[in-house]
């Protein structure tokens, strides 16, 4: 039977591929999975790699900021491992599993910020910023989470892209099934999410009074390339930035083709599962590093709050750390 939504929509606005939309989505956290599920990733490398943290000076409300964050996402963790249920049809629950998904995401960068510096940043937008500077350069993040961009100018982003993918010739249209082809759909998305914010910061170039004294329309003048890359030097991209984007685009643009139209329900059973596995993960790594590091005991007594006093599953075994 004819996709009758999907005609109506093409008749009325630009709509992306639905196959290379479901793949994008579908792809990208598959390799996630795939490389959270490394040893870099179990408790014992955890452990080890985070032995040298040095707890900082006891500092009470920047703690409670911190375990306050990571109970928030332990809880999103929870929910998108329910959502896993091989009991459940996973079509009913793709997007709010990704909604879950993201917070999870977010609320570990905002409980490892507040742990790092103590910094309590209130937009998503300033989350990412402080993550950048406070966290992820820092060594404090491990496994497909860690790669960032520093300088989006293209020159810059064309060099670190072919740096990080070498000679391997995957992309995000290839279905990963093992650690290459992962590793190569991690980086697809980075540079694709690089070529989104090169788009918008053109955008906001093209309304700056310094462009558009130079009377043009276009980047192509030397003048014009100027100042469209000393606006992009200054951008990044991070693992929340990509996971921002991740939601947008998965959540509002391409959120039909994870429910209607083909019958992918095996690679959408699949999905949801990989969306557990990466959320546990990723707080699993937060976990670690909170506790090491917090102000001595804190991280017992988080413990032994969260055993008698919660009321949702835990998806992470903090006995563990």
């Amino acid at each position: 039977m004819p996709n009758w939504l999907l005609e109506r929509l093409y008749d009325h606005q630009e709509q992306p591929s639905p196959r290379s939309a479901f793949l994008g989505t579908t792809n990208w956290m598959r390799a996630l999975a795939i490389l959270a599920s490394t040893g870099e990733l179990k408790s014992d490398a955890l452990k080890q790699h985070y032995s040298t943290v040095q707890r900082r000076q006891p500092n009470a409300e920047a703690d409670t900021l911190a375990y306050e964050m990571l109970l928030m996402s332990l809880h999103n963790a929870a929910s998108v491992k329910a959502f896993a249920s091989p009991d459940l049809n996973h079509h009913d629950v793709i997007s709010v599993g990704i909604v879950a998904w993201y917070y999870a995401t977010y609320h570990v960068c905002k409980s490892m910020v507040a742990a790092a510096s103590g910094s309590d940043p209130q937009t998503h937008a300033k989350t990412a910023r402080i993550w950048q500077s406070d966290v992820a350069p820092n060594g404090l993040v491990v496994g497909p989470f860690r790669y960032v961009l520093n300088d989006l100018s293209p020159t810059n982003v064309a060099n670190e892209i072919d740096s990080l993918r070498g000679r391997n010739p995957h992309d995000l249209n290839t279905r990963p099934d093992d650690e290459d082809s992962a590793y190569s759909a991690i980086v697809s998305y980075l540079k694709g999410t690089a070529e989104c914010a090169r788009r918008r910061v053109e955008k906001k170039v093209r309304n700056s009074l310094e462009y558009r004294a130079l009377g043009v329309d276009n980047f192509r003048t030397k003048a014009a390339r100027e100042i469209l890359d000393k606006a992009l030097s200054n951008e990044k991209v991070n693992f929340l930035i990509q996971a921002f984007r991740y939601r947008g685009k998965a959540n509002y643009r391409d959120a039909i083709y994870l429910s209607y139209g083909a019958d992918n329900s095996d690679t959408v059973k699949e999905f949801v599962s990989d969306l557990s596995i990466v959320a546990t993960k990723f707080v699993t790594m937060a976990c670690h590093y909170v506790a090491k590091r917090t102000e001595r005991g804190t991280w017992q007594s988080f413990v032994a709050d969260l055993d008698a006093n919660s009321h949702f599953t835990l998806a992470v075994d903090l006995s563990e750390i």
